[in-house]
């Protein structure tokens, strides 16, 4: 199961929590039809040096002083909404244009379009040019960009989640032939121009580099780790249930929680975590002689494998897990038939001020990181962005700087106007207030904002509290805090790998050969063939690679 940064909440906060997926997200090998060349591309890597020659100057852009200051990659912390508001943007930043087309991904149901949808009016009218955006399934967003990059038929305005960017083979063809370069726009003090782009961390700018240009802007992660095991910390607390502190206390408990005669199954998706667990990482990690290990070549790997596989054997996962490649595990755990998950932490806010709405005892909290046999975990994480926006080719100067200033306005702070009504609309239309003054959406505002201005223009990362969730921004920071030690060291940190199409290619079917094991259609004792066949069709030449990236840049 891929992790649902967005999640498929209704809330549409819930997508203004994102967590980074980067390296979180889960193989996958499309090609791009049209842009793709020979599947033996070797791929290529653009040095770190070269990278940071072409990023915006950081020029922070906070209004507030935050109550939890963030720290590294943790993003800062505010536990009460201000009364008073700024102006961020004193200058319109539409000059009269063509409408502007975007396309961005969104996980829920469709809001209404341009003329039947007060909030995108209201949006609007502050920007100074009309916005017409186009909002496709998140689920199957792959396919919608794949269709539109082999067509050539962009939007003026294109949101890509990193996760479906890693897996398009050759994917810099497309962004050399369909979008704009950006960097002479925004690289070092030009940036200035455009101050809430110059205030996303750097860190994101540096993912957004391919061939040695800037190309994208980036959406920056609200926090690192890949992903979370979450759980109903209510319903184990009214079943006597204590939450795991090991994989032996975890499968006792799938035991003790399972009982499919009352619709109930102790688990959804959890591999990725388990693995975590375990002390595998992510995708390579140095061997003792100086090369690389690819994580199926890790006994930690194995073992992983192998407990997930005996959970699926033992009927403790849900039934729709156990019959598709991503059941609507959201739905699952919010209704009460799987009590833990996997999914980014960005599932966590907007599920819970939407759930404890009709069950104000709904509590859902991240499982404590735990070891094997006294031995340390690892946390998956990193600073990719979340999407990247591309602006398509060939506008011209001017149509460009209005974009981009569209984009900036869409980046305005918290503690702004602007934030306030991108995020939630107009107040008493939108939203309401609590007593401490911070928004409560209204059933309009759940109906008509999809986080339509937000994917495309970045963010500067807060988290914020919200009188439905009172407790989330110090949970949510304390999770962080605790474990940001273990996340595990981003081997390839600054630079910009373009993968070989032939790893691209193997990635997906590797998966899905995976995924039989889990499901018991193969035996475990499958996993030795299927490693050797990933690394004769693809995986050696990956690793030689990335091996050759670390040594081009001294590492």
């Amino acid at each position: 199961m891929k992790p649902s940064p967005p999640g498929a909440s209704t809330d549409r906060r819930f997508l203004l929590r994102l967590l980074g997926l980067g390296a979180a997200a889960t193989m996958g090998g499309a090609t791009l039809a049209g842009c793709s060349k020979q599947a033996g591309s070797r791929g290529s890597a653009t040095k770190a040096d070269a990278i940071r020659s072409v990023l915006p100057t950081h020029e922070p852009a906070q209004l507030l002083p935050p109550d939890i200051p963030g720290q590294g990659p943790i993003p800062d912390g505010y536990l009460s909404y201000p009364r008073t508001l700024v102006d961020a943007v004193t200058e319109q930043p539409g000059r009269g244009g063509a409408p502007i087309r975007t396309m961005s991904p969104w996980w829920g149901p469709a809001p209404p379009t341009v003329g039947r949808n007060s909030y995108l009016a209201a949006v609007n009218a502050r920007l100074g040019v009309e916005v017409h955006p186009s909002l496709q399934d998140g689920s199957t967003y792959a396919d919608k960009l794949n269709a539109m990059l082999g067509a050539r038929d962009v939007p003026d305005l294109l949101s890509a989640p990193n996760w479906e960017v890693d897996k398009v083979a050759r994917f810099s063809d497309a962004v050399n032939a369909l979008f704009e370069d950006l960097t002479d726009h925004l690289k070092g003090d030009a940036a200035a121009k455009y101050p809430y782009l110059a205030a996303l961390p750097t860190g994101a700018w540096e993912y957004s580099v391919w061939g040695g240009r800037l190309y994208a802007v980036p959406f920056p992660t609200d926090g690192p780790f890949a992903y979370a095991l979450f759980h109903r910390a209510d319903l184990l607390a009214s079943a006597g249930l204590a939450a795991p502190t090991s994989p032996e206390e975890l499968h006792e408990f799938g035991r003790k929680a399972t009982d499919p005669a009352k619709g109930v199954w102790a688990f959804g998706s959890v591999f990725e975590m388990v693995q975590q667990f375990f002390g595998c990482q992510q995708t390579w990690r140095r061997k003792p002689d100086g090369g690389l290990e690819h994580k199926f070549e890790n006994p930690a790997f194995a073992a992983a494998l192998e407990f997930t596989a005996k959970l699926f054997a033992d009927g403790l996962v849900h039934p729709d897990t156990v019959a598709s490649k991503g059941a609507d595990e959201k739905q699952l755990f919010k209704a009460g038939k799987i009590l833990m998950y996997q999914d980014g932490l960005g599932a966590w806010q907007g599920m819970q001020g939407e759930r404890v709405k009709q069950l104000p005892s709904f509590d859902m909290q991240p499982l404590p990181v735990f070891g094997v046999a006294g031995a340390q975990p690892v946390v998956w994480g990193s600073e990719k962005p979340v999407f990247y926006t591309f602006v398509r080719k060939g506008l011209g100067a001017g149509r460009v700087d209005e974009l981009l200033r569209v984009l900036n306005w869409c980046a305005a702070p918290f503690g702004s106007r602007e934030f306030e009504l991108r995020e939630y609309g107009v107040e008493g239309k939108h939203f309401t207030r609590a007593a401490d003054g911070s928004p409560i959406p209204t059933e309009l505002g759940r109906k008509e904002l999809g986080a339509q201005y937000t994917h495309i223009g970045g963010r500067v990362p807060v988290k914020v509290r919200s009188g439905d969730t009172p407790d989330y921004v110090r949970d949510y920071l304390g999770y962080y805090q605790k474990n940001i030690a273990l996340m595990e060291k981003d081997l390839f940190a600054g630079i910009k790998l373009e993968l070989p199409a032939n790893w691209s290619k193997i990635i997906q079917p590797t998966d899905d050969k995976i995924r039989d094991i889990l499901r018991g259609r193969r035996p475990v004792g499958d996993l030795a063939q299927v490693r050797k066949e990933f690394l004769a069709a693809g995986g050696e030449e990956g690793r030689a690679f990335h091996e050759k990236a670390l040594a081009d840049n001294g590492r």
